[in-house]
């Protein structure tokens, strides 16, 4: 049987090595020549590395083969979304068998339909095709829609398309009257876009030479591109801007935001020619959001309250807050969605996700209950401002996607839509379990877990532990179709909600990052310890997985820990990060420098950040194998990092399993398609597999 260590890795073509000295320290970095991206070598050796990784795991082929056909076979292929009502129409997007993207429909609300119609996956009667993204995508290798907004009159829809992968977007408008595309076309568009309130106006966002949403313009419907209005302009690189309607169609907001302060104008949507209005000015360390509530504005914000409050100020005259939700310390306060007659608080209170109901003029509100241990809730499609229910999506690691509509007047979840899953599963075969590890400075870190009723606990189980760890991003419990294939193979997926992301609040992401990030990874490490000594599995059948920031995650445990794990599944690794935070010119960098701290101008930040860089400490010693996967047109992490990590793992660590595999054609979310999507999953499961001995 062919395995890694038979194939021949692709040989590093000699180049001169570059050096950079920073604070007294030097640094020789043999494979800085890899950035030069246009160059034929560059190319060449990515496309040796590809081969390799090929040849390398040709022998997993028919598993990887066998767990995409379990995929497509668990999943339904023709399907429709539930229809969300905005005005006089169901909006809704379907897929088709056989056919990569989606399909974004709208279909008339019929007289006494109060429900959304129901469907069994096809379409519905008298069904308008507003964007059809197999035929936007059709001659092209990747294809990602950016801006999907219908205007409030919903007669012309504004949308925006990527072909290349790199997130920079054409903006067009069409004409949902007559279907017609109008001639309005804006090139290098970023994400985001808000209607005037008569639809005759479109403010949209461009990005500057390192990626970075900084201006904001004004679209009339029907003129040139020269003729747009700069509403406002970012100056400052360590904020980045965002624009969009409220859901009463009375704003437009921009939203200006550095990792650490806010600021948000707003202007008039039925007057979009006025000047933007500051809402509160940025103070260095305030966080704030807006919302328009009848004649005010609601502010969530951390303005001495770790954990968030929420407060009012008059839309009219935007002046002293007024406090209508206290800070609780260890309850997140995460959003706020205004309707005209009621709050809905989005929240996390010891690591679980909730919802939270404040009905206008009421003193008290409640809390939507769940009936399982585990889950995660989010508010999900709810564009109507006057609205007696609200929309809500809800999972956890046994319960497939589900779409509740709640009602406000009875306090009643009614299933709109469960995510099918085909075939014979069955929920009761699967159990999951929320476990604790103790860190090395005595935190109690939570892990989630989930595994088929009949799992071994003797530590004879196979096991995955993901994680991530950076930007509050809270790790939820999730539930996924391909991860069945690898639960009905005995494999124990686990969750480790470690410091840095959001989990059990605002001080969880404090306490993992800038000067404190090591605690990220000396988390995950307690977690993957804990699963040993308490029976769940060993470290010769333990995958750690992680990506971008979480692959800075694997690249640091590899070096920290590389005995506990039998293999590592590291995707758009971050694994780079001194190199790119020593130069601003690069997408992303100053703008992250309050998430990781600032290595040029600061030299405690350069030797922290030198001191745990997955890169700059790899060592020789034994390595568990690698598995590293990038795209080439990535502008979050370039493809540098894990290409870079994977050559010197090689030259300093002989004798490992290290393979790197680029899609040449797509960017940091991978494969766009969903088939496409689907494969690169079962590659990287069939090599899981492959370490945990079930190849």
């Amino acid at each position: 049987m062919t395995t890694t260590r038979d194939a021949a890795a692709p040989p590093v073509a000699h180049r001169e090595p570059a050096t950079r000295t920073h604070h007294g320290d030097t640094v020789t970095d043999d494979y800085a020549w890899l950035a030069a991206r246009d160059r034929p070598e560059t190319r060449a050796y990515l496309e040796a590395e590809n081969a390799h990784t090929e040849a390398a795991t040709a022998h997993l082929a028919p598993l990887a083969e066998t767990l995409f056909q379990e995929i497509k076979d668990r999943t339904r292929e023709t399907d429709l979304s539930v229809p969300t009502r905005i005005g006089a129409w169901w909006y809704y997007s379907r897929t088709e068998e056989g056919r990569q993207y989606g399909i974004h429909c709208r279909r008339v609300v019929r007289a006494g339909e109060a429900d959304p119609p129901a469907t069994d996956g096809g379409p519905l009667d008298g069904e308008e095709v507003l964007l059809d993204g197999n035929a936007l995508a059709a001659g092209h290798e990747f294809f990602a829609l950016g801006t999907y907004d219908v205007s409030p009159d919903g007669r012309r829809l504004a949308y925006s398309t990527d072909h290349v992968g790199n997130e920079r977007f054409t903006l067009r408008v069409k004409d949902l009257d007559t279907g017609e595309m109008l001639p309005d076309e804006i090139p290098d568009a970023a994400y985001g876009s808000a209607w005037s309130a008569d639809g005759g106006t479109l403010f949209y966002l461009t990005v500057d030479a390192q990626w970075r949403p900084y201006r904001v313009w004004r679209h009339e419907i029907g003129t040139t591109q020269d003729r747009d209005v700069l509403v406002h302009e970012e100056s400052d690189e360590r904020f980045w801007a965002g624009v969009s309607l409220t859901r009463s169609h009375e704003y437009v907001l921009i939203d200006l935001h550095s990792k650490l302060t806010s600021e948000v104008l707003a202007v008039p949507a039925h007057a979009p020619a006025a000047p933007p209005v500051v809402v509160a000015p940025r103070r260095h360390g305030v966080e704030y959001t807006v919302e328009h509530h009848g004649d005010r504005f609601l502010l969530l914000h951390n303005d001495g309250a770790e954990d968030f409050a929420l407060a009012a100020t008059p839309a009219a005259a935007p002046g002293p807050w007024t406090t209508l939700l206290p800070h609780t310390p260890g309850v997140r306060l995460e959003a706020v969605d205004a309707f005209h007659d009621h709050l809905v608080v989005s929240l996390r209170a010891e690591g679980l996700t909730g919802l939270r109901v404040l009905p206008a003029g009421a003193d008290d509100g409640w809390d939507i209950t769940f009936p399982e241990p585990l889950y995660s809730v989010h508010l999900s499609g709810n564009p109507e401002y006057r609205t007696d229910s609200v929309r809500l999506s809800y999972a956890s690691l046994t319960t497939p996607q589900s779409v509740y509509d709640y009602r406000l007047a009875d306090r009643e979840l009614v299933l709109r839509k469960r995510t099918p899953v085909l075939g014979d599963f069955d929920p009761a075969a699967y159990t999951q379990h929320r476990e604790w590890a103790v860190a090395d400075d005595g935190t109690r870190v939570p892990i989630s877990l989930v595994c088929r009723r009949d799992t071994p606990r003797d530590g004879s189980a196979p096991a995955v532990l993901y994680g991530y760890g950076s930007y509050e991003a809270s790790m939820d419990p999730w539930f996924s179709i391909p991860r069945l294939s690898l639960l009905d193979r005995g494999v124990v997926w686990a969750v480790a909600h470690v410091r840095g992301g959001g989990e059990m609040g605002r001080h969880w992401y404090t306490e993992g990052k800038l000067l404190a990030k090591k605690n990220t990874f000396t988390d995950f490490v307690a977690c993957a310890r804990h699963l040993t000594s308490s029976g769940w599995t060993s470290a010769a059948r333990l995958v750690a997985r992680g990506g971008s920031a979480g692959g800075l995650l694997m690249g640091a445990v590899a070096n920290l820990a590389p005995a506990e794990f039998a293999g590592i599944l590291a995707q758009v690794p971050f694994v780079d990060p001194l190199t790119s935070m020593l130069d601003p010119t690069l997408p992303l960098t100053v703008t992250e420098w309050e998430e990781w701290g600032n290595p040029l101008d600061d030299p405690e930040v350069y030797a922290y950040m030198r001191s745990y860089s997955p890169y700059e400490n790899v060592a020789a010693q034994r390595y568990p194998a690698i598995l590293a996967m990038s795209g080439l047109n990535d502008t979050r992490v370039l493809y540098t990092e894990p290409t870079k990590w994977i050559a010197r793992l090689r030259a300093t660590a002989p004798g490992g399993d290290y393979l790197l595999k680029t899609e040449m054609g797509a960017g940091h979310g991978g494969p766009s398609g969903r088939y496409d999507a689907w494969r690169e999953e079962a590659f990287m499961s069939a090599w899981t597999l492959s370490r945990l001995g079930l190849a």
